[in-house]
């Protein structure tokens, strides 16, 4: 699993394509739904904006791409990332960044807490049983564990962002005076 790949061999230019695609993808759509990042959950891309992101990110690719298992479980994660922003990147378009996390934030507001993180818990630990399932039957052959793992990083990140952004609403709305 730790098997590493020569430096310009075609299995290292083969999970470089594949990090490229990806992490293109999850650009893509992170563009597509929020160009000014302001509905961009992952603190760290937010802070690094465009200009630092897209280096990064290479330069992230072509490491990772030495190690075949880790660069498919990040194509992975970052594809199924893609996916999620696609889905609703129209209505974030049609609404815009500010008026989508406007109509979002209030969506939550007016949602009993245990009712949205059961959806939550529900959302990610059918991914992640999916993924679990994959692993578990992958037969520690390098690929679908590999794929797998991407599966449940995936749901652990949505998870983790998700939560992130629910306890940083409730946090804010403590402080913040009641609207008259």
């Amino acid at each position: 699993m730790d098997e590493s790949v020569p430096f310009a061999s075609k299995w290292y230019f083969g999970m470089l394509a594949l990090l490229v695609f990806a992490r293109g993808m999850d650009f893509l759509s992170t563009w597509v739904a929020t160009p000014n990042l302001v509905l961009e959950g992952n603190p760290f891309a937010k802070k690094l904006g465009w200009k630092w992101g897209l280096p990064v990110n290479a330069v992230m690719c072509g490491v990772l791409a030495l190690w075949p298992f880790s660069a498919i479980v990040v194509a992975t994660a970052s594809v199924l990332v893609a996916a999620r922003n696609f889905q609703s990147a129209w209505l974030m378009q049609s609404l815009g960044e500010h008026s989508y996390r406007d109509w979002h934030v209030e969506r939550i507001q007016h949602t009993p807490i245990s009712v949205y993180l059961a959806c939550l818990a529900g959302n990610t630990l059918l991914i992640a049983a999916v993924g679990g399932a994959i692993i578990l039957f992958s037969h520690r052959l390098l690929i679908p564990l590999a794929i797998g793992m991407g599966i449940v990083a995936y749901a652990v990140a949505v998870a983790f962002y998700t939560l992130l952004a629910i306890w940083r609403m409730r946090r804010l709305s403590k402080t913040s005076p009641p609207n008259p």
